[in-house]
Parts: structure tokens; C-alpha cells; sequence
């Protein structure tokens, strides 16, 4: 596995497009068409490679730390989670100051989190160990997703989102379609050590039955409520999301609060071989690519 993640990476920077057309081809059997991307995968490859590519604002709005500040220029600060700090070296994070409960991110890619709920039991020497290897990363090179290449990495502290019953807030991923949030689905049952599920609805609420196999599977009785702050929820999405062909903007709401998660470009980078083909049909439709690249 290392050799064929060197092997990738040494691709990407030879040629992102050429990486990118092996991964999609050996992820769905056929080469991408970049001259008429009809799918949502193939759009979003498009953008990566494209508009996207080496583009500050999408550089900055991936960034975990310098989105914060896009998303004050945007007249929506109040949605941010509390920062505890931000480092670019591990050893000078003193864990003295930071409260019993809180969660540690690279700023730069994804799965680098570490979610603290009881600092006395936290192996600090350990822990600097894992965060300074997230730091040496180049994650982004494995799947050209240059849009992570320009960040300046650092570890951040946020407030650790807690809930009523001690289970993990609920996640809502908005896909936005220029500017114009389409889709938001919803993980259901994660909390209950279950094999969770995964639903469509759209902006009002609505389950979209025919966009998941859970969805198409679900009762004839299913119901789902829609949470309060709903609907600000998706007035913010609508304002973060103005300057992008596409964009998922990822919130929490508890309790009624919106907060603000993360700006997504490159979904499973671009590759989401889960998806249904109709669903990768029905959300490309709904994205129009700039004329120009």
C-alpha cells in the first residue's frame, strides 16, 4: 500500500489530470470525460481541475482555520464554533490551558481529529507524537486534490459540541449547486451503535426516497423531524456557498443553534462510489460549470 500511495503521489506531481483519470478509471471502469461531464463525480473532477485548481479563495475556504475568516466576511461569524487556539508546533501547546473537553484538527485535509472528553486521561507525549505526523502529511497528492496544497498546516482547538444525552450531534451536509443549496443529507443511527443510514431531503424537509437505497428502502410511515433552526441553517449554506459552481457546507445544530462545520469541494474526492448512478445524475444536473475554466 505505501508503494502504491508513493506511486500516486509521484503522479500528482507529474500531471494531476493524469492521476485523476487512473483513479477514475479504476474506480469505475472508464476513463472521465473532462469535455462532457454529465455526473456530479465527473462535474466536481471537472472543478478540481479546473476552476478549483491552485484558486486562493478555494484554498483558503478548505482550510479549517483561515475558512473562519471567510465566514465572517460573509456576515455569518455567529455560527462559528469556539476556537481555543491554533499551533504550528505541537510542543507548544500547553494542554494546561485548554478545558477538560475539547477537540484537536489539522487544519489541512481530512480525518485528522482527535476528540478529547477527559484531559486527565489524555497521553500528552502521545498525543504531540500523532499531531506532528499529521503535520508531515501530503494527503492531497493521493488523489490530486490540490486544493489542499497551498495551506499552511497547523493545529487547531474547538469547543467539543455536546448534546443532551452525551451522543454525537447531528451532522447535516448541504449540497450547494451555484449558490443555490439542492440537497441535505442526513446520517441516521450513527449515535446508536448501529449500522447508520443515510437519507436525502431536500431544502424544506422533504425525504427524497429514490436519492439512497436507505431512502428507497425506508417505511411507508418513515418521518423525520426536522429540527429547530432548520431552515437558518439553510440561509446560511445559501451565503457561504454564492461564490461556487459547488460546494457542501456541513453544519451541526443543537439544540436550535446553527454551527458551522466545514466547506467540502472534492466530496470523497470527487470519486463517491457509493452514490447512486441516478443520484450522481440528478445532482450533476443540477451544477453548471463556468464557460470558461
Amino acid at each position: 500500500m505505501r508503494l502504491i500511495a508513493s506511486i500516486l503521489k509521484l503522479i500528482t506531481r507529474i500531471s494531476p489530470t493524469l492521476n485523476t483519470q487512473l483513479l477514475y478509471r479504476h474506480r469505475f471502469g472508464k476513463w472521465l470525460d473532462l469535455n462532457n461531464p454529465q455526473t456530479s463525480n465527473e462535474k466536481v473532477l471537472w472543478l478540481k481541475l479546473n476552476t478549483y485548481y491552485k484558486n486562493p479563495l478555494i484554498t483558503q475556504c478548505a482550510d479549517k482555520y483561515a475558512v473562519r475568516e471567510y465566514v465572517k466576511q460573509c456576515g455569518c461569524g455567529e455560527i462559528l464554533n469556539e476556537l481555543y487556539g491554533y499551533w504550528t508546533n505541537p510542543d507548544d501547546i500547553d494542554f494546561n490551558q485548554l478545558p477538560d473537553k475539547f477537540v484537536l484538527k489539522n487544519n489541512y485535509f481530512y480525518h485528522m481529529n482527535l476528540v478529547v472528553t477527559d484531559k486527565s486521561k489524555l497521553d500528552i507525549p502521545a498525543t504531540r507524537k500523532e499531531l506532528k505526523k499529521w503535520l508531515r502529511s501530503d494527503g492531497h497528492l493521493l488523489r490530486s486534490e490540490m486544493q489542499y496544497a497551498a495551506i499552511h498546516k497547523k493545529i487547531i482547538a474547538e469547543k467539543l459540541i455536546e448534546t443532551k444525552d452525551g451522543s454525537a450531534p447531528a451532522d447535516y451536509k448541504i449540497y450547494c449547486c451555484n449558490g443555490n443549496p439542492t440537497y441535505v443529507m442526513v446520517c441516521i443511527g450513527r449515535e446508536q451503535n448501529v449500522i447508520p443510514k443515510f437519507y436525502y431531503f431536500d431544502i424544506k424537509g422533504t425525504l427524497q426516497r429514490e436519492l439512497t437505497s436507505d431512502g428507497q428502502n425506508a417505511p411507508s410511515d418513515f418521518h423525520y423531524d426536522i429540527p429547530s433552526g432548520w431552515d437558518k441553517m439553510i440561509e446560511y449554506a445559501q451565503k457561504l456557498s454564492q461564490p461556487f459552481p459547488f460546494v457542501r457546507a456541513d453544519f451541526y445544530l443543537e439544540q436550535g443553534k446553527v454551527i458551522f462545520g466545514e466547506l467540502t469541494f472534492t466530496p470523497a474526492a470527487g470519486m463517491d462510489t457509493t452514490k447512486l448512478y441516478s443520484t450522481d445524475i440528478a445532482i450533476g444536473n443540477k451544477i453548471q460549470l463556468p464557460k470558461s475554466k
